[in-house]
């Protein structure tokens, strides 16, 4: 699997979701029976500080498609700008360890300010 840039757009106050298809270099959906996904977003690779995407193989797994989002409390929390993402899938080995990870995706994100707020 290789990753592949695209940018994402968050609104601020808004619920965030998107879905991500996975496919090989025919264009068959990629088969993720047996992997998980996680996906983080910071202001800069080298930022200590990090967002966390709620992450989803959605069902059936060999549709190669993955949901990532955010609900609308946690993008309220989020300052407006710039930022960089990635996303994983990966398989354990049951003991904690990662047996094999591959970044499927990466690119930036941008937050946009909310106007209308309570």
């Amino acid at each position: 699997m290789a990753a592949v840039y695209s940018n994402l757009y968050i609104e601020q106050g808004a619920t965030f979701t998107a879905i991500v298809e996975l496919v090989d270099g025919d264009g068959d959906p990629l088969d993720l029976g047996g992997y998980s996904v996680r996906s983080y977003f910071r202001k800069s690779y080298t930022s200590s500080t990090y967002h966390e995407f709620s992450c989803d193989v959605l069902s059936p797994e060999v549709d190669g498609k993955i949901e990532i989002s955010l609900t609308s409390a946690q993008t309220s929390n989020l300052k407006a700008g710039r930022y960089v993402y990635d996303i994983e899938v990966y398989t354990t080995d049951g003991y904690g360890d990662d047996d094999v990870v591959y970044r499927v995706l990466e690119g930036q994100l941008e937050v946009s300010p909310e106007v209308t707020r309570a």
